[in-house]
């Protein structure tokens, strides 16, 4: 590769300065840093962005693919938990990723999934123990030790879970973290086990209270759960302990902006530029010890070239000294992957999803737009010829959960916030064992929603009035592994259907998927019954 030289703004994070200068690049290295006052040019060269927490398989994108959207919005790495794939394919899956992520130009960084199954209280496609996370840990693309969610055990000191950390402890490699609303003691025992960050903070006291005990927080913004406005505080006041993060992010979504777009609207509040790239770049690479360039000579040459600080408009990303977007498209080329899978459902009938009324109130789900946490609701059900059904003029609708691993009943469960009047929607991306999981306002499209997603041995469908929408996800039935601005379209389209059959949510199918998150109270659904996050045991639908 030929000597390439860069002029204009130079933004050195590691002496938080910006200077007129010169950059001169070599075989993909900074060979040559220099100010110059000479220079013309207006623009902004700074070090790439980092999401420094994300699961790949929520974009519905490969690797390969998923980078190709990435890179148009100047990011240039990320610190990824595979631990979607690794529910169904263990580590072979976690190995594809690995794999697939290498083909292109873009710094995948995994970690070795510790939550696979996430409880016992779910089917899993597969699992991952001590052996397991020792193969991973000793390899150098895995950085750390991905989200402990079992807070419970961590807290109480499960022999298992601190098996776990001290693998992580003897390959020198951090542990993240996963305890929503966990604060006080029990939140200073989790830390004290040796767990570094958290993004699943919803208020700035509970981030606050963490920070205090030594944790680090990422900031979340994704499809789903969104916490950048609770938490922008901590931008002024903890730049030092302060990530960004997506977590979750919908192909639609990515098509449109990543963390590019976390860093607009921090400088909107008004905050340094220098503090926010503190975050977005230093904060990640300096936890995670991660191979990216700041703009250092005989760093890698990873960076991009902005209109300025303020709008922000990436006008270049180079990866390597490779440029990877010029402004207008991404310039790497699309590798389409294999699609390992696990998928052994078969159609279901009606009559399996029907619910027996029984005696007394229905306990009910209710979900929230942008939050993973639910909350419960207690109503009179509506009774037809002795089954209780969607209530439509309620929004109370049916939700099942089928294992997609065997043959087996389906399990269900009646869910408000979603706002159907019309139609079902249903799909193979379910955290975090991945199960089938569909909502709808009658039974028959349910049943069509969910068998279609079993034809297609995975995927997300969308029915409503004879018209049906569906997106094959043949790649572990989470991901696709056609181009990615395909995949974007078609997910938009059967978005679309969804907020025409009357869902006011943001992200309806996002929100889906975490329905079956056992680990977020308060209520969910696995395929084996109603959980109860509080008290972690299953509970009965009447009360």
């Amino acid at each position: 590769m030929e000597t390439q030289e860069f002029k204009g703004n130079i933004v050195d994070l590691t002496n938080g300065k910006i200077f007129k200068g010169r950059l001169l690049v070599e075989n993909g290295k900074i060979k040559s840093i220099a100010k110059d006052n000479s220079v013309t040019e207006d623009h902004f060269i700074l070090p790439g962005l980092i999401d420094s927490h994300i699961h790949i398989e929520s974009s519905m994108l490969i690797p390969s693919e998923f980078a190709r959207l990435a890179v148009t919005h100047g990011t240039v790495a990320t610190v990824s938990d595979p631990h979607e794939i690794a529910n169904v394919l263990g580590i072979d899956g976690i190995k594809y990723m690995i794999v697939n992520g290498n083909s292109v130009p873009f710094k995948l960084f995994f970690g070795a999934s510790s939550c696979v199954p996430a409880t016992p209280f779910e089917t899993a496609g597969n699992k991952i123990g001590i052996e397991e996370l020792e193969e991973l840990l000793s390899m150098d693309q895995i950085k750390y030790l991905s989200e402990m969610m079992n807070f419970p055990g961590v807290i109480n000191r499960d022999e298992f879970e601190m098996q776990k950390l001290d693998v992580a402890k003897k390959h020198g490699k951090p542990a993240d973290g996963h305890a929503p609303g966990v604060k006080g003691e029990a939140a200073k025992k989790y830390i004290e086990a040796g767990i570094t960050t958290d993004h699943e903070c919803f208020t700035i006291e509970e981030a606050l209270e963490k920070i205090k005990y030594g944790m680090n927080i990422q900031i979340r913004e994704g499809s789903a759960a969104k916490n950048f406005e609770a938490l922008a505080d901590l931008i002024g006041s903890h730049p030092d302990k302060v990530l960004f993060c997506s977590d979750d992010k919908h192909p639609d979504d990515l098509l449109e902006g990543h963390i590019n777009d976390m860093y607009k609207r921090a400088i909107s509040k008004g905050y340094d530029p220098l503090r926010v790239l503190q975050s977005i770049v230093l904060n990640p690479i300096n936890h995670y010890k991660l191979d990216v360039g700041i703009l250092r000579e005989n760093d890698d040459a990873d960076f991009i070239i902005v209109d300025n600080l303020d709008n922000f408009n990436i006008k270049k990303t180079y990866i390597k000294g490779e440029m990877v977007f010029d402004g207008k498209q991404c310039l790497i080329n699309s590798v389409r992957g294999d699609t390992p899978n696990k998928f052994i459902a078969k159609k279901i009938e009606k009559s399996q999803i029907q619910v027996p009324y029984t005696s007394g109130k229905l306990k009910v789900i209710k979900a929230f737009d942008g939050e993973l946490i639910t909350s419960k609701l207690e109503v009179n059900p509506k009774i037809n010829k002795g089954n209780v059904e969607s209530d439509t003029e309620n929004d109370i609708l049916k939700l099942v959960v089928l294992n997609r691993y065997g043959i087996s009943e389906p399990s269900m469960a009646f869910i408000n916030g979603f706002g159907f009047k019309e139609g079902a929607i249903a799909s193979s991306v379910a955290h975090d064992s991945h199960n089938v999981v569909a909502v709808g306002t009658n039974d028959d499209d349910l049943i069509e929603a969910i068998n279609k997603v079993i034809e297609n041995k995975g995927g997300v469908v969308a029915i409503s009035n004879n018209e049906t929408k569906v997106l094959p996800l043949p790649v572990a039935g989470l991901m696709s592994n056609i181009d990615a601005y395909q995949v974007a379209e078609q997910y938009q389209s059967i978005d679309k259907l969804a907020h025409k059959m009357g869902s006011k949510l943001r992200a309806p199918f996002m929100t889906l998927s975490f329905m079956a998150l056992l680990v977020i109270p308060n209520l969910k659904l696995s395929d084996k019954g109603l959980f109860d996050g509080t008290t972690f045991s299953f509970t009965p639908m009447f009360n």
